[in-house]
């Protein structure tokens, strides 16, 4: 598409051309699948995401800047679509970063990918070498998103108790994550990752 073309889709669908809106769905609609089918690995989902991002397209037409890509704009709300569907059922810091480093790959880098499932267990293998405490407290902290304070609750410790356990834990996690990923340029794209995470 050329970038005439594109300026011509915005400026209709800003005007709320149903033509141009069907023309970008037309242009755009398989690739965002493909792209949610990656993450979602469930076509029914990824169809329903793809839906998402139009209807938000469509009813934010008005704010679209005419200089904006429409490439570039789909695939940012299909990205946070794709990690929102997430948010409730997987442990979605890591998630969003996996999404995250999957985009940063290049189209040539294609050996370097990782499924999600992989990526997640690195981390949880390298959390199971930890002291049950330090387990139990970084898994309510980063994965089920828990305060210093509703942890201490669920685990009967006092929240410094959980403070300590919590920076000690992450500590010895980086470092044995460190070991594990530092071997390999794909490793060492995680660990980065990881890293922001923890």
């Amino acid at each position: 598409m050329t970038l005439q073309s594109e300026h011509i889709l915005i400026a209709g669908l800003k005007k709320g051309s149903k033509e141009a809106f069907d023309e970008i769905y037309r242009r755009y609609a398989g690739r965002l699948l493909a792209y949610c089918v990656q993450y979602t690995k469930c076509r029914e989902d990824a169809e329903e995401i793809v839906q998402d991002v139009f209807v938000a397209l469509w009813n934010n037409r008005q704010n679209i800047r005419q200089e904006e890509s429409l490439q570039s704009l789909l695939f940012t709300i299909s990205k946070h679509r794709v990690i929102n569907a997430y948010r409730s059922t997987l442990n979605s810091p890591v998630y969003e970063d996996y999404v995250n480093y999957q985009n940063e790959l290049s189209a040539g880098e294609d050996h370097h990918r990782m499924e999600y499932e992989q990526y997640v267990a690195i981390v949880r293998d390298a959390i199971r070498r930890l002291p049950s405490t330090q387990q139990r407290v970084i898994t309510l902290s980063r994965f089920a998103q828990l305060s210093n304070k509703e942890i201490a609750e669920r685990l009967s410790l006092s929240e410094q108790t959980v403070k300590n356990q919590l920076s000690i834990g992450l500590r010895t996690l980086r470092e044995l994550l460190a070991k594990v990923l530092a071997s390999s340029v794909t490793g060492l794209m995680i660990l980065n990752i990881v890293n922001r995470f923890l």
